[in-house]
């Protein structure tokens, strides 16, 4: 049986879920593993070349990426009013910060990463700067950048650099819609078959499983992908991302990836009216 390659953020919450999967945890039945990571803008232009079998990517990115790749239905990063948040070197005004960033440059950790696609929905009037997503608030702080949004651990971190909160887009997102904010997910290539991608399927889910019955362990795995953030820290970090939507996006889930698709399309940000299509354990 040839060697799955699965991709993954190095951050904490993949690290955790994925945990399991690497350290040889669960029974794999002979199916082998190898784990790669890279930002996850760098992921999705590798979908985008199919060169992965097994990868998270953003849902942004998967309206480009559905005739090749299906979603698994475990292991999904949903944000239940929170997500990627804006940042400035200033206070945010008293009224109208939505208006306020009209005109502003933002930077922000990839083109096709959902958080931007989210942007241009709350402020399609702003011009944008692409930096890796770990030089963000470097670049704001610096002054390339009036506005920075975060992704990942910098969503708990920016204060202790002297930053200010202009918006959670997930908060706001929430407000919207009434759900939560799909950000990424992970896919397989469609070439797999559908029995060896069932397989991973349960593999993905059983490892997410285990560290969520094993918290300690997985987080203690974690730890070292948190990127400064202490014990206590990483804990919520990753409770915020691996949660009942990560072992499985219910209904609820699937409804909010299929909204944000459609808001995205509608928006002209996205090139079809994607329906996501999910493969089944």
């Amino acid at each position: 049986m040839p060697r799955i390659r699965v991709a993954h953020s190095p951050d904490s919450d993949d690290a955790f879920m994925f945990y399991a999967l690497a350290a040889g945890k669960i029974d794999t039945e002979g199916r082998e593993y190898e784990h790669e990571l890279a930002d996850i803008e760098t992921l999705n232009q590798r979908a985008y070349a199919g060169e992965l079998e097994v990868t998270a990517v953003s849902f942004h990115a998967y309206a480009y990426l559905h005739e090749r790749y299906a979603l698994l239905p475990h292991g999904a990063s949903i944000g239940d009013k929170y997500g990627p948040r804006l940042v400035a070197r200033e206070p945010p005004p008293e009224a109208d910060v939505d208006g306020a960033l009209a005109g502003l440059v933002v930077a922000i950790p990839g083109e096709r990463t959902t958080a931007t696609l989210v942007l241009r929905l709350y402020q399609p009037d702003i011009e944008t700067v692409v930096v890796p997503f770990d030089r963000v608030e470097d670049y704001v702080l610096n002054g390339h950048a009036d506005v920075g949004l975060l992704i990942h651990e910098g969503q708990l971190t920016y204060a202790e650099r002297g930053l200010h909160l202009w918006q959670d887009l997930g908060e706001w997102w929430g407000k919207e819609t009434g759900l939560p904010l799909p950000l990424g997910g992970n896919v397989a290539r469609k070439d797999l078959g559908p029995e060896l991608i069932r397989a991973v399927s349960g593999d993905l889910r059983a490892s997410i499983v285990w560290g969520l019955e094993h918290r300690a362990e997985a987080l203690a795995h974690a730890q070292q992908y948190a990127r400064g953030m202490d014990a206590a820290r990483t804990d919520r970090f990753v409770g915020m991302y691996v949660n009942d939507y990560t072992v499985d996006y219910g209904p609820r889930g699937r409804e909010a990836v299929q909204r944000l698709l459609h808001e995205g399309w509608r928006a002209g940000h996205l090139p079809s009216d994607v329906r996501p299509e999910f493969i089944e354990d």
